[in-house]
């Protein structure tokens, strides 16, 4: 009874102590334990005997002696503890032991373990002082040094498997570690939980099983790096790996995503030791926008290489993994030959995408700590070690919220397990039932940790944001966030250049735009008015004299037309020589009309003249006697018939032209600004989407009526006719007409990119043609008006009155002549025959008789008749 009575009797001083100073009386630890009085010293706790309200007290128990009942009170303002009804005491326990077997790398090319490592036996040292998690048991850390090397983790797994005790859970480091371990794991039914793993190859269930990770698949830095590579509108970029199997699948998740984005990844390079050569290809292919796969110690290689190469400053842009530590350039390592200045250099302005590892946010998770208080309790941990040099350290929180995974994992498998008669301490390699709890636990997961909320997807890696950061000055500085399960991007705006802008992708061919000489445009200008006046003195000419009968018979209808067409290809030139300079880009597809349209009907009514005469001439004077006379009257609506054909052909071949595929301008305005440019120049040009198409129907129809006319004129070349007395004439015109278009059409096409060369080349082509044509026909018949003096009289102006009849008139009686002396000519040959054959008889037969005389009987009248037939 005596322990009841002191109790009784502290609690009546306590209640007296309470209603004196309005406040709590203090209570003593219980025995073999402790109270933790916060903010007191031990000179206070003697001295005080009330607590203030809302205070809060913690019992604490010393060695292996755990707390049974309420491990915390707290003063309430009624003057009273909570829970006083329930006696905390201490109990003497002893705790069964869980051994978790765990690489962590110290060295090799991600020393993670050394921050890491310290990170998850502080999670252990507090997961076993809670009386709330595990409370029967204890948490064993057995680990070794897997120096990120595969080989050397299989001879480590080797170790934890086969020595004594069971190891329940496996945690391996780097992503090849953890590819070894996890794919071995199920073998032993063992889970693995990683903390330091991102390889996506990890994410294959089939594979890998039993497998978890608090660190974030490599994957998710790849919806970030698109969403950078949209944001700065590049589509172009190259990528440069390790040969490891993280870094190749991660890599060929990049290359789906971005194809799916309409990125195109140009240049793909990968080295195994040796980066060297892989940097020298992404120079020589002119990479700007670059994604860095590797290691730690690798990139320093590669980034001593890229210093060599100059393959870095405001025409490049890296993007790096953002776990290395943040001085990783600084740190010397015997392997390269480049100063830290160097590397300094090269590496500024890099981008680094980064699973977001640190709540950023204040808030005690399982663990009762926030994210700071966690980092300074590391920091304490590493003994003053800087971060910087610590590998790892920005896994830390990793690894400590994979030990709370893991131990709240455990913690939930206890009830089921009981449940079916099974204990936590009964696992061996060979029990399944186990290994099936503690998977389920783990995969419904879902605590605040300190490196933000642990939760894992259904191939058991962690969710979590992306970082953002870039190199500026030395430093790395927070450029956004990227939360990927909703695409949002937060974006703070500080990002930094070299340049003044983000670099282009690409090296920017700035197109340019030439315009035709002026000089040379004014020039042929006024050949091509001389010309048109030329025409028009050559139509007029021949209009007023069309009576004359020297022009009559030169067809003078069809020398009009050529005439006509001459003049219009001549004002072709005019709209061949505008440009930009000249017409606004709108009013340019109308430009491109009347060079089309002048240019087609120009030549059409032209040759098309020309070739109608040479082709009659041929008709007419090259066939056989029968047939020759009748085509020799040929009426002449027939020749304009034959004109208007070809007029027709060239109307309607232009008309589906335009309709079907209309000319355009080609080209663009050139872009500004101090980028890393190459000048291209750049020629407004009349095309079409299928230029070359309509091209050649035109120049191979057009070419068959040069080379025809060629040949007609070549064969009518000796024929004289006084119904078409310029043929000769006309063929030399041919001849011209012919040569200069088949030289021009494919220089022009040649020179096209030289926008003065080719002007020029084809509008004298058209200048000399025309002139060479109105010369060769009309100059001649102006000579012979002038010399001969065969201009119109009065009789002749009286005659005009009369029309056309007196025309028709004349050449009706030419052809009854013809036909006359034709018929003259048959009875002349006629009677020469007869003439002859009487000879002959005359020669074969005597006419005396044998004495010399001749009698009336000698005579036949058979005889007489032939003589005077």
């Amino acid at each position: 009874m005596a322990p009841y009575f002191h109790s009784a009797l502290h609690l009546i001083r306590a209640l007296w102590t309470l209603v004196k100073s309005r406040g709590c009386a203090i209570i003593r630890p219980p025995r073999d334990g402790g109270i933790r009085y916060r903010g007191l010293t031990q000179e206070q706790i003697r001295s005080v005997h009330v607590l203030p309200l809302d205070y809060e007290i913690e019992y604490i128990c010393r060695g292996n002696r755990v707390i049974v009942g309420p491990n915390v009170r707290k003063c309430l303002p009624n003057g009273t503890w909570t829970d006083l009804t329930q006696r905390s005491k201490c109990y003497r326990y002893t705790r069964k032991k869980l051994y978790i077997g765990a690489l962590f790398p110290m060295s090799g090319g991600w020393p993670g373990g050394q921050a890491c490592l310290p990170s998850a036996q502080m999670a252990l040292d507090l997961v076993n002082k809670r009386t709330d998690i595990l409370p029967e048991y204890e948490l064993e850390l057995i680990h070794y040094d897997s120096m990120c090397d595969p080989g050397e983790a299989t001879k480590l797994l080797y170790d934890l498997l086969y020595t004594e005790p069971i190891k329940i859970v496996l945690m391996p480091g780097c992503s090849s570690v953890s590819t070894l371990v996890a794919e071995a794991a199920r073998m032993w039914n063992l889970i693995v939980l990683s903390y330091g793993s991102s390889s996506p190859a990890l994410s294959n269930r089939q594979r890998f099983p039993t497998f978890f990770r608090t660190h974030p698949s490599a994957t998710l830095h790849n919806p970030t790096r698109v969403q950078l590579f949209q944001k700065w509108k590049w589509t172009k970029i190259a990528t440069i790996q390790q040969t490891t199997e993280v870094f190749t699948s991660t890599l060929d998740d990049l290359e789906a995503r971005t194809k799916e984005a309409g990125i195109e990844i140009s240049v793909r390079q990968s080295f195994l030791t040796d980066p060297a050569p892989a940097v020298k290809n992404l120079k020589r292919q002119d990479a700007r926008i670059i994604v860095g796969l590797f290691y730690e110690t690798e990139a320093r290689k590669v980034f001593c290489e890229v210093y060599k190469e100059k393959l870095y400053g405001k025409k490049y842009v890296w993007f790096l993994i953002g776990w290395y530590a943040d001085n990783w350039f600084k740190i010397k390592d015997p392997s390269i030959n480049c100063t830290v200045e160097q590397m300094t250099e090269a590496v500024e302005g890099h981008v680094t995408t980064e699973i977001v590892m640190l709540n950023p946010e204040t808030v005690r998770g399982a663990s009762n700590l926030t994210s700071q208080e966690f980092l300074n309790q590391l920091m304490s941990k590493l003994g003053g070690k800087n971060p910087e040099e610590t590998g790892g350290f920005q896994e830390a929180p990793l690894a400590y919220d994979a030990v709370w995974a893991l131990a709240l994992a455990l913690n939930k498998t206890v009830g089921p397990l009981k449940a079916k008669g099974r204990r936590l301490e009964d696992f061996n390699y060979n029990n399944q039932d186990i290994t099936a709890e503690i998977y389920r636990a783990l995969n419904t997961s879902s605590f605040e940790g300190v490196s933000g909320h642990v939760v894992f997807d259904a191939q058991g890696s962690r969710m979590a944001w992306t970082l953002i950061e870039q190199l500026q000055g030395g430093s790395y500085k927070k450029i956004g966030y990227f939360d990927s399960t909703k695409g949002n991007l937060s974006w703070y705006g500080n990002d930094r250049w070299i340049g003044p802008d983000p670099p282009a992708d690409q090296t920017v061919v700035i197109e340019e735009f030439r315009f035709l000489s002026q000089k040379l445009f004014v020039s042929v200008s006024v050949f091509a008015g001389l010309g048109i006046l030329l025409g028009i003195v050559c139509l007029t000419f021949n209009i007023y004299n069309s009576n004359v009968r020297y022009i009559q018979n030169s067809q003078p209808y069809l020398n009009n037309m050529t005439a006509v067409g001459c003049m219009m290809a001549l004002a072709a030139v005019f709209p061949l020589g505008l440009d930009g300079h000249h017409v606004h880009r709108k009013q340019f597809p109308v430009v491109c009309q009347f060079r089309l349209w002048l240019l087609g009907l120009g030549f059409s009514l032209a040759y098309g003249s020309m070739f109608t005469k040479i082709w009659w001439v041929h008709t007419v004077f090259t066939k056989k006697d029968d047939k020759k006379e009748k085509r020799k009257h040929l009426e002449p609506w027939k020749l304009y018939a034959t004109v208007g054909v070809l007029l027709v052909i060239d109307v309607l071949s232009l008309m589906i032209w335009q309709i079907v595929d209309p000319l355009h301008i080609t080209g663009r305005e050139a872009p500004k600004g101090d980028l890393d440019v190459l000048i291209q120049p750049l020629l407004e040009h009349c095309s079409s989407d299928k230029m070359n198409t309509w091209l050649g129907v035109v120049y191979g129809y057009k070419g068959l009526l040069l080379l025809l006319g060629i040949f007609l004129a070549y064969e009518t070349k000796s024929i004289s006719t006084e119904k078409i007395n310029d043929h000769r004439a006309v063929g030399m015109a041919i001849y011209n007409v012919s040569v200069l278009c088949m030289i021009t059409a494919p220089v022009t096409m040649i020179l096209s990119s030289q926008q003065d060369a080719s002007f020029a080349f084809a509008s004298l082509a058209i200048v000399f043609s025309v002139y060479i044509t109105l010369v060769v026909l009309f100059v001649p018949k102006m000579r012979r008006l002038i010399t001969r003096g065969e201009w119109q009289s009065d009789t002749q102006e009286t005659v005009k009155t009369q029309g056309s009849s007196t025309n028709n008139n004349d050449e009706e009686k030419s052809r009854q002549l013809e036909r006359e002396n034709k018929e003259l000519q048959k009875i002349i040959q006629e009677k020469e025959e007869r003439v002859s054959e009487l000879r002959n008889q005359l020669v074969d037969t005597p006419l005396l008789p044998p004495d010399g005389k001749i009698s009336r009987n000698n005579c036949h009248t058979s005889r007489l008749q032939l003589l005077y037939k």
